[in-house]
């Protein structure tokens, strides 16, 4: 593990190398979860079956202990400066995909352009939260999704209440059995993820 000191406090990077990397993969955690969630445990495994070296990030927040995760804009400058660090050293020369499961996708689309990625990786991206009995309809998440210039897969529960982001140019979108925490066929987003991770490593050769 590594620890990365950032404006907003001390992140960790589980670092998972390919034994002959070919891409780099940071994968960033759900709201109330850490980096040892069953899709991104699964996930790790395909990417490295693929040679490619997975970094998992560990917001400050959950290394405090917390559980409510900081304000978009202070994950978002975490994210940065971990990403900066790991191009700048470990996955250094290597081409760059970003990505995480929740709130860690929101993360990974917001800033993809800045960090210079070439694909994005989203699993149960929460596009929409569910409406609640009174107030308005909640807003929309889509625009995070499409501020995402490169290629970019979403592995989505099909019963997930947060909704199902729309297919698009570059957006896959990959239903699989289950809800928002995709636990029921973690396979299944395996599977999804390794056939999808050749393509963007075989383009960036």
């Amino acid at each position: 593990m590594l620890q990365v000191d950032t404006p907003r406090g001390a992140a960790h990077v589980h670092l998972h190398r390919a034994d002959e990397p070919r891409a780099g993969l940071v994968l960033g955690h759900g709201a109330g979860g850490g980096v040892t969630s069953r899709d991104l445990v699964a996930v790790t495994d395909a990417a490295l079956s693929e040679g490619v070296t997975v970094a998992f990030v560990e917001q400050p927040y959950r290394v405090a202990g917390r559980r409510s995760p900081a304000p978009a804009h202070h994950l978002d400058d975490v994210w940065l400066a971990v990403v900066e660090e790991l191009v700048a050293d470990e996955l250094r020369g290597l081409p760059l995909i970003v990505g995480g499961r929740s709130l860690g996708a929101r993360v990974a689309c917001r800033t993809a352009n800045a960090t210079g990625a070439v694909a994005v990786l989203c699993l149960a991206f929460p596009l929409q939260p569910p409406r609640r009995t009174t107030g308005s309809a909640p807003v929309s998440r889509l625009p995070e999704l499409e501020l995402v210039r490169v290629p970019m897969l979403v592995v989505q529960g099909e019963r997930d209440p947060f909704g199902i982001p729309p297919a698009a140019a570059r957006r896959r979108v990959i239903r699989v059995p289950g809800d928002h925490s995709l636990r029921t066929d973690v396979q299944a987003v395996a599977e999804a993820v390794r056939t999808w991770l050749p393509g963007i490593v075989r383009r960036q050769r």
